[in-house]
């Protein structure tokens, strides 16, 4: 059975072990760089990171993008809405349809 993961800060990720979430919180670049890769290769279908962790690691995200699994789903932290999590979703849209239907730029 596939599992749910949440990487970032330790303050944003706290609150989702509550709710049954597989919580890893990291504090820096290279240590999330090889937490995301284990749990990207092991049983998690869906991981929610945080935008600014998100931002840092766009490269190694970039290489799953074209997987069917895990799915990587940006999310706000404690800091704030960054922005990442809806620019991640137009990208992903106009990839799959081919235009720009959420914000309509041309």
């Amino acid at each position: 059975m596939y599992k749910i993961a949440v990487l970032g800060d330790r303050d944003s990720v706290y609150g989702f072990a509550a709710l049954g979430l597989d919580t890893y919180p990291v504090s820096n670049e290279e240590d999330a760089a090889k937490k995301l890769k284990k749990l990207a290769e092991g049983q998690y279908a869906v991981i929610y990171i945080t935008e600014a962790l998100q931002a840092k690691l766009e490269t190694e995200i970039e290489h799953y993008r074209t997987e069917r699994l895990p799915a990587i789903i940006p999310i706000p932290g404690v800091s704030g809405n960054t922005g990442m999590g809806m620019l991640s979703v137009k990208k992903s849209v106009e990839q799959a349809v081919g235009s720009d239907i959420i914000f309509n730029n041309n």
